[in-house]
């Protein structure tokens, strides 16, 4: 740019802040408890997974988005791995806190 600073995202950043989309469900929980949703999530993913990440509510995410902090210096293979306990624990949590269809 102009400005003599360009910025690739991702590139040497030590952190992602993945969004992360929750059912009313989980919401109306966090809030039924006096946490925030996210909170909740990241709570209920370390007792699960023992993987431990940062709300995205501590850092000023725009009202009724949810986020996370997560380191990303791990080495690849680790990385894979966390993303895969990740995905499975996310579509439990989904489920677990959806409407059931159906019945």
């Amino acid at each position: 740019g102009s400005s003599g600073i360009n910025a690739e995202y991702g590139q040497g950043a030590m952190y992602a802040f993945p969004r992360i989309d929750l059912p009313a469900g989980a919401v109306e929980k966090a809030a039924e408890a006096g946490m925030e949703p996210d909170f909740m999530y990241c709570s209920e993913l370390l007792e699960a997974t023992g993987i431990c990440v940062v709300p995205g509510s501590g850092f000023w995410q725009m009202p009724g988005t949810y986020h996370f902090r997560m380191t990303i210096l791990p080495p690849k293979e680790q990385l894979e791995v966390f993303l895969d306990k990740l995905a499975v624990f996310h579509r439990q949590f989904t489920e677990k806190y959806s409407p059931q269809n159906g019945s």
